[in-house]
């Protein structure tokens, strides 16, 4: 499978009109994506009956009986080891929300062509029509044995943790929700950084995140095992805290992890005197709650298309600033981590993608801004081409270090 960048049927029954969908004008997005932008690339030649004869029958016989006999020859003489599942149910796309299956498919497809391009790693597309928890689990379980990694994608929490979970637990390759660990990942990376223009060290820090969905978890249980001091996690109705009796599971214990301060009230009061902030959420955070932030603070403001805090706001009071748009300094951006995480993973063959892994991805892509480091320059560019290779070499060191490498 080869995730082609430049879409190979895009030249086909183009008119002025996207796709003839609508009457609207020409749309450039539809033009893209007219016929899907994959497509299926062998990489041996078939020119003659030889060359059928080997790939094909009677050759491909010896191989599969190989196989039979010794399963771990299937890494060696077939795809297993570098192609990844990205398996969503459509019910968390993007800022979209729950469009189903169908219409993730775009998405699933863009994710595919991210694997490949940034990370040299062929990933298929696959949206499941079910949200069941367990129906999901089962499907990608029978799935695995193509598959060497699985990258859930766009699953809404808290069933997300659920999925994740249970497939880490019956299968032996590595199982990754990016909407977690991905942003996680990068948010670390940039937050390293930030930390260092302003010569603070990470448990010197006070957090505060608006969303407590996957992203918000994920990234609140990452930068606390990597040493922030405390952070506060906010949902629509507040500081998720001890006290409150709302609480799902997931959150019942992010708050035992967090919030070591007791700060109850809105994001607003966590606010107040915190070093740092990170949007995961949508929503406008309100002026005057920036302005009560720490002198020095960082504003992580990532949801897209609009910041919690316009960039133009964050500058007044903050040192660093960060959104997760493409258009402004600081894209916190999940591709700069997923395709070198996976291509780490793949060439060792992991069972299994560790929080040491993780945080190896996390200090390698820090690492890549080097001396270049500045308040608008703290994370570098996706199409950097030094970020993929050095996340990849780290992950791959670390998997070696911690045992869950097969080679």
């Amino acid at each position: 499978m080869a995730a082609e960048i430049v879409n190979p049927r895009s030249d086909s029954n183009t008119d002025s009109t996207t796709s003839g969908i609508t009457d609207e004008p020409f749309d450039p997005a539809f033009a893209l994506h007219r016929g899907g932008k994959m497509a299926v690339q062998a990489t041996v030649p078939i020119r003659d009956k030889d060359d059928l004869s080997l790939a094909y029958t009677p050759g491909v016989a010896k191989v599969c009986s190989a196989i039979a006999e010794n399963p771990e020859l299937v890494h060696d003489y077939t795809w297993k080891s570098q192609v990844v599942a990205v398996v969503t149910d459509g019910t968390a796309v993007l800022g979209l929300g729950d469009i189903g299956p169908e219409a993730s498919l775009p998405v699933m497809e863009g994710k595919a062509i991210l694997f490949k391009q940034f990370g040299g790693v062929d990933a298929v597309p696959i949206a499941l029509a079910t949200t069941d928890a367990d129906e999901i689990v089962e499907t990608v379980v029978r799935l695995a044995p193509s598959f060497g990694g699985v990258n859930l994608e766009d699953i809404s929490a808290p069933r997300c943790f659920e999925i994740e979970r249970k497939l880490q637990e019956r299968l032996d390759i590595p199982v990754f929700h990016d909407d977690q660990h991905g942003t996680a990942v990068v948010t670390l990376a940039a937050l390293r950084n930030a930390a260092k223009l302003s010569g603070r060290g990470l448990g010197e820090l006070r957090g505060v995140i608006s969303g407590a969905g996957a992203a918000g978890v994920a990234i609140a249980k990452f930068l606390l095992a990597a040493g922030l001091g405390d952070v506060a996690v906010a949902d629509r109705k507040g500081i998720v805290s001890r006290d409150r009796e709302d609480l799902t599971d997931v959150k019942r214990e992010l708050a035992e992890l967090t919030n070591k301060a007791g700060i109850a009230g809105s994001l607003a009061d966590a606010l107040a005197g915190a070093d740092l902030f990170i949007g995961v959420s949508g929503g406008t955070v309100p002026e005057p709650a920036v302005a009560s932030m720490a002198p020095g603070a960082f504003v992580f403001a990532m949801a897209n298309p609009n910041p919690e805090v316009h960039p133009d706001v964050a500058h007044k009071y903050a040192a660093v600033v960060a959104t997760g748009r493409s258009d402004y300094p600081n894209q916190i951006n999940n591709v700069l981590a997923f395709p070198g995480i996976f291509a780490g993973a793949l060439q060792v063959r992991a069972s299994r993608i560790t929080e040491g892994m993780k945080i190896a991805a996390a200090n390698a892509l820090a690492d890549v801004v080097g001396d270049e480091l500045a308040a608008d320059y703290v994370i570098p560019s996706p199409f950097d081409e030094r970020v993929a290779p050095a996340v990849t070499a780290a992950v791959a060191a670390a998997a070696r270090a911690e045992g869950v490498a097969r080679r």
